[in-house]
């Protein structure tokens, strides 16, 4: 696996003031990788190399950018296990919750790779004789996307994926808790024929990497998924810009525990919910409601199958639960 940034086709080492260090969760004491820090000047490299490449990308025919996703998916089924035991050794999750995420980026791959036939207009009557009108779909550009480190597989797919079927050129940047699954992915579509400069991964933290992304001009259009705080504040930079921006952001998930419930089959959810991903996920089930006739027998059916569940590590085939992805994680 390379460790560093990936611009204009090419992997590079940039001589960084600071490493960002790979760790596992199961095991702190453990560096799996480093990956040198980019800095600003870095992302102006990914940014002028994405933006040279457009003009060439954005007139490649739709199917033809399609193709790529669907050697892709090849590429990936060949090393499905090795995904998922890189996500399971770098940011926690159990095998089979990986092993999941894995076989879900795929299927997001096969999908969009068949929009490469789907980017569809629409014609409609015209008011004037004689004319015709008709919509068609254009790329916006250089998109830069921002993902997290609770699906390093599944969400930089979902981003990716039907930023270049649709033309457009990326600079990415994936959480520096997770770079490991991120270049994993990035090399399958290096392997798969992209072209360089379509696709450019930066590594490298927010503050630097994620401002320089979100602040440049010829970023058109920004994804984020993230944390709350840091999610309001990229939104209210973009839109100020005048750039296309979306946020997925945390939640406050509830459970909510009617008097007729089965509460076997509430508990079997509460526990998944709030369990799965180490209770790590945006849609992790943070609070229940329960009706007062039902309140005491729930608590008790949920502490139970709590405290039944083995946690451990995310590479040990029997650990239910794994570990938090870091300190910080674990303390809140």
């Amino acid at each position: 696996m390379h460790t560093g940034s990936y611009i204009n086709g090419k992997w590079f080492h940039p001589k960084a003031e600071r490493l960002v260090r790979n760790i596992n969760p199961a095991d702190p004491k453990q560096v799996i990788a480093e990956f040198p820090a980019a800095t600003a000047a870095d992302v102006r490299t990914a940014i002028d190399a994405a933006t040279a490449a457009f003009p060439m990308w954005k007139n490649t025919p739709g199917p033809e950018r399609g193709r790529v996703l669907w050697r892709a998916v090849n590429l990936c089924r060949a090393r499905s296990e090795e995904i998922a035991r890189t996500m399971a050794h770098e940011e926690g999750k159990v095998l089979k919750e990986a092993r999941g995420e894995t076989l879900k980026g795929i299927s997001l791959l096969e999908f969009f790779a068949g929009e490469g036939y789907r980017m569809h207009g629409k014609t409609m009557p015209s008011e004037v004789r004689d004319t015709f009108t008709y919509t068609i779909r254009r790329p916006i550009g250089v998109v830069g996307l921002i993902t997290p480190w609770n699906f390093p597989w599944a969400l930089p797919v979902w981003k990716i994926a039907p930023a270049i079927v649709a033309g457009n050129c990326v600079v990415f940047k994936p959480a520096e808790l997770t770079p490991g699954t991120a270049t994993v992915l990035v090399e399958i579509l290096e392997e798969a024929g992209l072209p360089p400069g379509v696709l450019n991964m930066v590594v490298g933290s927010g503050a630097v990497v994620g401002n320089a992304i979100v602040s440049a001009q010829e970023t058109r259009a920004i994804s984020f998924t993230g944390s709350n705080e840091v999610g309001s504040a990229l939104y209210q930079q973009a839109a100020k810009l005048g750039k296309k921006v979306t946020c997925e952001m945390g939640g406050k998930n509830a459970v909510v525990v009617m008097p007729d419930a089965d509460l076997n089959k509430a508990v079997n959810a509460i526990i998944g919910g709030a369990f799965g991903s180490t209770g790590q996920r945006c849609t992790a089930t943070s609070r229940v409601l329960a009706a007062p006739e039902v309140k005491n027998a729930l608590v008790e059916k949920l502490a139970e199958r709590a405290s039944k569940l083995k946690v451990g590590p995310g590479l040990d085939e029997t650990s239910e639960m794994g570990p938090a992805v870091d300190e910080k994680q674990w303390k809140t």
